[in-house]
C-alpha cells in the first residue's frame, strides 16, 4: 500500500514538474526588446512568425538569460462579441413621425441598426435618450439620416451612429420621405406603424478590434466585368478581414458585390480542391436628397477564411462591377486581427523568442490562466525571423520497431525458419 501511494505522488511530481524546453531543438528565433521598468510587456506578432510556428502558435518558447519566461497571447476582439436586441415600448405615430422608445442594454454603446421594411426611402432619426424609465428629462443625441437607395443602384444604411453612451432608455422620432426618382412611397399611417421591425444594438465602436496587414496586392486585374486581386497565402496565417483603398481622387458614389475565394495551393486542379466563397458588400454614398445630407462608407468586408489551413492557400478578391466603370482600387489588403505576446520580463536585458519544433506541445502556464491584460503595459519590440544557430535536430525517440520496422519482418521469418528446421528434423527422428 506504501509503495503504491510512493509511486503515485512521484507521479504526480514529474507531471508537476516537466522536462523544461530546450531551445536546441527550435528552428527559428527572433529577438524581444523591451523598455526598462517592470510590469507587463507586450510585443505584437506579425504575420510572418505563423508559417515557420506550429499549428496555433503552440511551438512559441520565450527566453531571457537561459530561463524560460511564461507569456500570453492576446487576440483583440470587442469586449462585447455580440449584438444584443434592444426592447421596442410605444410604437406609434406623432403626425407623420413614426415615435418609439427603446429599452437598451446595460453596457456602453455607439450604434442602433434599425431593421425596417420598405425601399427607397429617406429618413431622419431624431435620437434623445434618459436615464428615467419613465422617459422625463431627456438629453438630445442628434438626428441622423438612414436610407435605401435601391432604385438608384446604391445601398442601404438603417445604422445611427452615435457618441459612446450607456444611457438605458432611448426615444426615436423617424421622418420618412421617398428617396428621388422611386415609386410613391406608401406613408399611410398603417404602413407606417408596421415599417418599424426590431432594433439591434452592436458592439461599441471603442472596443472594435484592431487589424494588421497579412498581405497586400496593388496589382488589379480586370476580368469581364470584373476587377480581381489574386494573393498567395501562406500557410497558417489567420485572415479575419478583407479591406479596400481607393484612389484619393475617385469621389463618386458607388455599391458592389465583393467574392471572396481561397483554395490550398498544392492542389493541382483548384476546381478538385476543398474551396469557399465568401461575400459582402463595399459601398459609398456622399449625397443630399429630400433636404437630407447622406454620409456613408464602408471599405472593408469581414472574411475568416477557412484556408489559414495547415497549408499555403491561393485566396481570390473579386469586385462586381456589374455595367459600371471599374473602380480606381489601389490597394486591397488581407488583414488578420492583432495579436500580442505579453510577459512579465525581470530585467529590461533582450529577450529571445524561439519557435520551429513540430514535436512540441503547447506550454501550460499559469501566468497564462492568471493573465489580465494592463491598459498600461510597455511595448516591446519584436525583431526579424533569423535561423537558430544553435539548433540540432532533435533525438529520434520512437521506439526501435518504429523506427526500424522492417527488422520486425526479418525477425520473424527467422523464427518461422528455426521453427520450420526444427519441425523438419523432428519429423525425421520420430520417422526413425
Amino acid at each position: 500500500m506504501k509503495s503504491a501511494i510512493l509511486l503515485t505522488v512521484l507521479l504526480w511530481q514529474s507531471n508537476a514538474n516537466p522536462e523544461p524546453t530546450d531551445p536546441h531543438y527550435l528552428r527559428f528565433e527572433r529577438a524581444i526588446t523591451v523598455p526598462s521598468g517592470a510590469g507587463q510587456s507586450c510585443a505584437i506578432i506579425d504575420p510572418s512568425l505563423f508559417p515557420h510556428a506550429g499549428p496555433s502558435l503552440k511551438d512559441l518558447r520565450l527566453f531571457q538569460n537561459n530561463r524560460e519566461i511564461p507569456y500570453a497571447i492576446t487576440l483583440s476582439e470587442p469586449q462585447q462579441p455580440d449584438s444584443d436586441t434592444a426592447v421596442i415600448r410605444n410604437l406609434g405615430l406623432r403626425g407623420r413621425n413614426i415615435v418609439f422608445d427603446l429599452e437598451m442594454p446595460n453596457r456602453p454603446y455607439t450604434e442602433l441598426t434599425l431593421e425596417l421594411a420598405g425601399h427607397d426611402f429617406i429618413a431622419t432619426a431624431t435620437v434623445s435618450g434618459t436615464h428615467d424609465p419613465n422617459y422625463a428629462n431627456q438629453t438630445n443625441l442628434g438626428e441622423f439620416t438612414i436610407f435605401d437607395l435601391s432604385s438608384q443602384h446604391l445601398s442601404r444604411s438603417t445604422t445611427i451612429h452615435l457618441q459612446e453612451t450607456s444611457l438605458p432608455y432611448l426615444h426615436i422620432e423617424l421622418a420618412v420621405s421617398p428617396a428621388a426618382a422611386a415609386h410613391a412611397l406608401d406613408t399611410s399611417p398603417q404602413v407606417l406603424q408596421k415599417i418599424v421591425k426590431s432594433v439591434t444594438v452592436p458592439p461599441s465602436r471603442e472596443a472594435q478590434s484592431l487589424y494588421t496587414k497579412a498581405a497586400e496586392v496593388s496589382s488589379i486585374i480586370q476580368r469581364g466585368r470584373q476587377s480581381i486581386a489574386t494573393f498567395a497565402l501562406p500557410q497558417r496565417i489567420p485572415i479575419e478581414r478583407v479591406s479596400f483603398s481607393l484612389s484619393p481622387a475617385f469621389k463618386v458614389n458607388f455599391s458592389r458585390d465583393v467574392n471572396i475565394k481561397d483554395h490550398p495551393t498544392a492542389t493541382p486542379n483548384p476546381a478538385d480542391a476543398l474551396s469557399e466563397t465568401l461575400a459582402g458588400t463595399i459601398f459609398r454614398v456622399h449625397l443630399t436628397q429630400a433636404g437630407r445630407e447622406i454620409r456613408q462608407e464602408q471599405l472593408s468586408v469581414p472574411a475568416t477564411l477557412g484556408s489559414n489551413m495547415q497549408s499555403a492557400a491561393t485566396v481570390e478578391v473579386a469586385v462586381n462591377n456589374g455595367d459600371d466603370a471599374p473602380l480606381p482600387i489601389t490597394a486591397i489588403r488581407l488583414e488578420m486581427r492583432q495579436r500580442k505576446i505579453c510577459f512579465d520580463a525581470p530585467t529590461a536585458v533582450p529577450l529571445t523568442l524561439f519557435y520551429g519544433d513540430a514535436a512540441l506541445t503547447a506550454p501550460q502556464y499559469d501566468y497564462t490562466r492568471l493573465f489580465s491584460p494592463s491598459s498600461e503595459f510597455h511595448e516591446a519590440k519584436l525583431g526579424p525571423e533569423q535561423f537558430n544557430p544553435a539548433y540540432r535536430d532533435r533525438p529520434d525517440a520512437r521506439p526501435l520497431t518504429d523506427r526500424h520496422p522492417h527488422l520486425l519482418w526479418i525477425a520473424l521469418l527467422v523464427v518461422i525458419c528455426i521453427l520450420a528446421i526444427v519441425a523438419i528434423r523432428s519429423s525425421k527422428t520420430v520417422h526413425h
